[in-house]
């Protein structure tokens, strides 16, 4: 609980601090210029990671044991990501996702832990792309590229000379641990062709992820070319993986700013982006909703009151 306060905080903070910077008029911008296809844009977009992540999660899924349907997994991913983008710290409907269907398939451990690793396969995949992307072109961290390569290579092979120090057998919690973190390994993420399917699944996702942002930037009018938007749009992706945010708004507008200011565009305009982006990604989430309120609906009001008092 403490650490959802400390969360939220930080995010009011962030943002408090850049309206004090540059004030409301980025940000009321950047709403004032969402048009109708930018908005169906970031429909057809939206639809399309979000049937990838829910791809991504049942084949995790069923690697691990906990069968997810794709029809199921894409209601749940919808109702997760209209979660994660109007509720602090942008990672409840992770957790309710995750619970909600270790409840359903019997097994609230396996399902956690099954959201938990399609999650680190997207990410791992994102800072990959991310690395190849920004050296490819110019960005503000260009320089400090290799540094960061060697940071990641040296946390690697940290966890490797790690996994081979702790004891693979005998009762002790490590080596229980990473056991069964080499299982969900070998089942979820590499098993037969799933290791494919995550690959290509996280990799769609970060595209249309970035797809999202240069409409965000086109909108707010950055006439920047690609070459030049690709890098800025990707720091401020990156920085939505903070968890100090207040529905998804924060650490993004924040790195936006200084992205686009660092590389010669204006603070203003960083953070007009990061505002529609954020607004499209809302539009884009009204799907999860439906898939509340309908289930809202058809929830008994005795099973709704009997879940409120437990």
């Amino acid at each position: 609980m403490v650490w959802a306060w400390a969360r939220a905080l930080g995010g009011i903070g962030l943002l408090g601090a850049l309206l004090w910077q540059v004030g409301s008029g980025p940000f009321l911008a950047g709403l004032s210029l969402i048009d109708a296809p930018a908005l169906a844009a970031a429909l057809a977009i939206g639809a399309l990671t979000t049937v990838c992540g829910a791809w991504r999660w049942s084949l995790v899924a069923d690697g691990l044991g906990v069968r997810l349907p794709l029809r199921t997994a894409v209601a749940h991913c919808y109702r997760a990501v209209f979660l994660n983008a109007t509720l602090p710290g942008g990672v409840l409907g992770d957790v309710h996702r995750a619970v909600r269907h270790g409840r359903d398939a019997g097994d609230v451990g396996r399902g956690v832990r099954a959201v938990v690793w399609e999650r680190t396969a997207g990410q791992v995949v994102q800072a990959a792309l991310a690395l190849v992307v920004l050296a490819a072109f110019p960005s503000p961290v260009r320089s400090y590229l290799p540094a960061a390569a060697a940071a990641l290579a040296a946390a690697g092979l940290g966890l490797v000379l790690l996994a081979r120090l702790v004891p693979h057998a005998g009762p002790s919690r490590w080596a229980r641990t990473l056991r069964a973190a080499a299982r969900d390994v070998r089942s979820g993420l590499l098993a037969n062709r799933a290791w494919l399917g995550v690959l290509l699944a996280s990799a769609v996702m970060v595209a249309g992820h970035l797809a999202t942002f240069l409409v965000a930037a086109r909108v707010a009018g950055a006439t920047a070319p690609l070459s030049r938007l690709l890098p800025l749009t990707l720091l401020a992706l990156l920085a939505m993986g903070l968890p100090l945010n207040v529905a998804g708004f924060g650490p993004r507008e924040g790195v936006a700013a200084w992205a686009f200011g660092a590389a010669g565009l204006t603070a203003e305009q960083g953070v007009a982006t990061a505002t529609v982006y954020g607004a499209l990604v809302l539009a884009a989430s009204l799907p999860g909703a439906a898939v509340l309120l309908r289930r809202r609906m058809r929830t008994p009001l005795g099973r709704r009151e009997t879940a409120v008092r437990g």
